[in-house]
């Protein structure tokens, strides 16, 4: 076993979330992943969310990222109480980035990959990675990070709307903290909105970039697993059919689809940059110029890596996990045509799709038939579907508008 697993014992998981937002689907599917093989999974996070509820989630612990040494105690505590030996697995851009910084104190009770020194937060900087791939020769967007509203409204002038507005650090607080971390503005007006919603207490954090027009068909995702030689042991590719929100946000509907191109050069790339561990990639198909241009990095276990499982089940968390516990990792590729979908939003951007005159009722009747595996309900894990109904279902009505009474 390599350094940090519990050599007495098989090591347990402990999942790492530290945005207390909604029900996370990607937790869910690391308990049912690793849960399922006999692996015990641990969750820390802020709120005891419906993927809490999974028979295969063993223990949850309250943890939140807050300034000051409160956060490395408590997750310190949370490894000696369990005796040690933990795989720490983050899974969102703030709980990855506090690992990384963390290195050398969790390395200590945790296992999980050491990457070169500041490569995670290069690699999470929109602004950090586009100067990474013009150094590297890996097509992206044009992109600019405005220090200005009126610089911002100039640079959209001199491209033409839309143009695309983007979180540039997804770790750093912004205005409006709630606000879409991607933005299509089609004019001025909804371009100042974005950029001052994109306004952090330490500074802009918007970068703008070029749009690049496509459908569904135009975007493609990539999920790999790197050894501690940088070599690519596990990868698939495949596309998303619909998101939430609609043509801008996180996969709602996907399909594993072979994309030799995308995996090459993601493959060089990282080879190059000596990252190890799991990375999940966005990119998208420029069709005025052919080519395939990396949009977004998740130096992490991305919500959507069940989409890339292979029928016998291996994903790119079973491959860390295997790796890291010093044993053969498989290397094979999911069927071409796997889907997996998010029931709840999935339903509501189908529906938003659909008033937009983009999405008739057959073709959803069409794209739901023979889906391989569904992001929340599961037949032998009943409990996280239930809790997410009582969560829609609570949400439903405090967002109800209160009639009002007369005497």
């Amino acid at each position: 076993m390599r350094p940090g697993l519990n050599h007495d014992s098989a090591a347990g998981v402990v999942v790492l979330k530290s945005v207390a937002t909604s029900p996370h689907h990607g937790v869910l599917g690391i308990a049912r992943s690793l849960g399922r093989l006999g692996v015990q999974v641990h969750i820390a996070s802020p709120d005891r969310a419906a993927e809490t509820r999974s028979r295969f989630a063993r223990r949850w612990f309250a943890w939140t990222l807050e300034d000051g040494g409160e956060s490395l105690a408590r997750l310190e505590a949370i490894a000696d109480e369990l005796g040690g030996g933990q795989v720490l697995v983050p899974v969102d851009d703030s709980a990855a980035a506090f690992v990384d910084r963390h290195a050398d104190s969790l390395g200590d009770r945790f296992a999980f990959p050491r990457q070169p020194r500041d490569l995670v937060r290069t690699l999470s900087s929109k602004r950090a990675l586009h100067d990474l791939c013009r150094s590297h020769e890996v097509p992206t967007p044009h992109s600019a990070f405005p220090e200005s509203e009126a610089v911002a409204e100039a640079y959209a002038r001199d491209i033409g709307y839309p143009v695309v507005v983007k979180r540039a650090e997804g770790w750093r607080p912004v205005r409006r903290a709630n606000a879409p971390s991607v933005i299509i503005a089609h004019d001025p007006a909804a371009l100042r909105r974005a950029y001052a919603d994109l306004n952090g207490r330490d500074g802009p954090n918007a970068v703008l970039q070029e749009y690049i027009p496509g459908d569904a068909r135009s975007i493609w995702m990539f999920n790999g697993y790197f050894d501690e030689g940088s070599d690519c042991l596990f990868h698939a590719t495949g596309q998303k059919i619909r998101q939430a929100p609609p043509h801008t946000g996180a996969t709602t509907l996907g399909v594993c689809r072979a994309n030799a191109e995308v995996a090459t050069t993601t493959k060089r790339l990282f080879k190059a940059l000596g990252y190890r561990g799991i990375v999940d990639l966005g990119y998208r198909f420029d069709a005025r110029d052919g080519a395939y241009k990396l949009l977004d990095v998740n130096p992490r276990i991305g919500s959507t890596f069940r989409l890339f499982a292979t029928r016998d089940g291996v994903d790119v968390l079973r491959c860390l996990y295997r790796d890291l516990s010093g044993q053969p990792v498989r290397s094979s590729a999911p069927e071409d045509g796997r889907t997996w979908l998010v029931e709840d939003l999935d339903l509501l951007s189908s529906l938003r799709y659909h008033r937009a005159g983009t999405l008739s009722m057959r073709q959803w009747l069409s794209s739901m038939r023979g889906v391989d595996e569904l992001a929340w309900y599961a037949r032998d894990d009943l409990a996280p579907a239930a809790a997410l109904i009582r969560f829609r279902a609570a949400q439903t009505v405090r967002r109800r508008p209160q009639r009002r009474t007369t005497s």
